[in-house]
């Protein structure tokens, strides 16, 4: 006879957006909450921790998982939790065998395990990257830790960061990838009128010194001085620091200046038409935890010329073209080549693209996670 179902409370915070601008994280967790609320041998249970999305929360938690929401800052109780082992999950989710911070900050518990994700360690690795909120990240897994958290990362390179710079035991650090989120069709004909060129490169990803835009606009001028009828659309949130990607802009020849678009935020079904229009996905980021969009766009049949920062040659392998982190003429050269590709040879990048992406599935993803909730719950 099979055993009861094993208790766990996730913490899906990442879920609630304002405006409908979910972030990566929050891709990860819808798409791993709905994977593991298929199967029949877990119990989920979702909690927030959330004053601004109090009104939404319940609605934006899959069938067959339980929401529970907490109308309290996240902020709040994350100092709370820096400071010692109140208010512990019990108090706002119930018991749980095991008890998942999906976004570097796990609860403390009284009974059962924990686990918390950690995406990447830009605030230690690239502190001038990240806000103040961010900042206060390591000291937060720190403190998980020491409650004896285990460690999900998505990426075996996140999990050697964290080993090496956190000290994190390795036998306490599991590395479980994401799946690819879901990519419709799309209406390449609407992708080009929404660009504004038949023919254009496009980004897609919030505008943050992390992913190195203004040396996407500078590899762009390179390209346009040779091709009048080239675009470029920047499709993300504006986040922290954007100044930056301004000032590049600012840099450009007016008529060049005038073939860039910044979209701000997209709906899905916009990005999917941009992405079925595109000639390629440029990704210059300078450091990544794992790299969500170039797998959309290998889902979308779209050739990835991305930068060889953090997790990307793992997470992409020879599936993307890579180049150096900050080597402007390397990009260049590489999305010049992408935009060569014709016919069969563009084939064949796309359907070597299409089947790496396939290989990244969320039922994979909530089997990794839930062989790791088997395993803290053991202990």
């Amino acid at each position: 006879m099979a055993g009861a179902p094993l208790r766990v409370a996730l913490d899906a915070t990442p879920l609630v957006t304002l405006g409908g601008q979910r972030s990566g994280i929050g891709t990860y967790v819808a798409g791993l909450l709905q994977a593991l609320a298929e199967r029949n041998d877990l119990d989920v249970t979702a909690y927030a921790l959330t004053l601004r999305g109090r009104r939404v929360w319940r609605d934006v938690v899959p069938a067959g998982v339980r929401p529970v929401g907490v109308a309290v800052p996240a902020r709040l109780v994350r100092a709370a939790w820096l400071r010692g082992a109140r208010p512990p999950l019990e108090w706002f989710a119930g018991r749980a065998d095991v008890a998942h911070g999906t976004n570097f900050v796990a609860p403390p518990v009284r009974r059962g395990g924990a686990v918390v994700t950690v995406h990447d360690l830009t605030p230690l690795r690239f502190p001038e990257m990240v806000e103040d909120d961010a900042a206060a990240f390591p000291a937060l897994i720190r403190a998980a830790v020491a409650r004896g958290a285990f460690v999900h990362t998505p990426s075996r390179f996140v999990a050697d960061e964290v080993v090496e710079l956190l000290g994190v035991p390795a036998d306490r650090v599991v590395a479980v990838a994401h799946g690819t989120p879901p990519v419709g069709e799309g209406d390449s004909a609407r992708g080009r009128a929404l660009a504004g060129r038949d023919c254009y490169l496009l980004a897609v990803g919030t505008v943050e010194p992390r992913k190195a835009y203004p040396d996407l606009v500078r590899a762009f001028a390179a390209l346009a001085a040779a091709d009048p009828e080239l675009g470029l659309v920047i499709a993300g949130r504006s986040g922290w620091g954007a100044a930056e990607l301004d000032r590049a802009l600012a840099g450009l020849a007016p008529a060049t200046r005038r073939r860039v678009r910044c979209t701000g935020w997209l709906a899905d079904a916009d990005r999917d038409d941009l992405l079925a229009g595109a000639a390629a996905l440029a990704y210059p980021s300078r450091y990544e935890g794992f790299g969500l969009p170039p797998l959309e766009a290998m889902a979308a049949g779209v050739p990835v010329v991305a930068t060889d920062a953090g997790s990307l040659p793992e997470v992409l392998g020879s599936a993307a073209t890579l180049v150096p982190v900050g080597d402007v003429d390397a990009l260049a050269g590489a999305l010049a080549s992408a935009l060569a590709l014709d016919g069969p040879a563009r084939l064949k990048v796309t359907s070597a693209g299409r089947a790496h992406a396939a290989a990244f599935t969320w039922a994979a993803c909530a089997d990794g996670h839930a062989a790791l909730y088997r395993r803290v719950a053991g202990r």
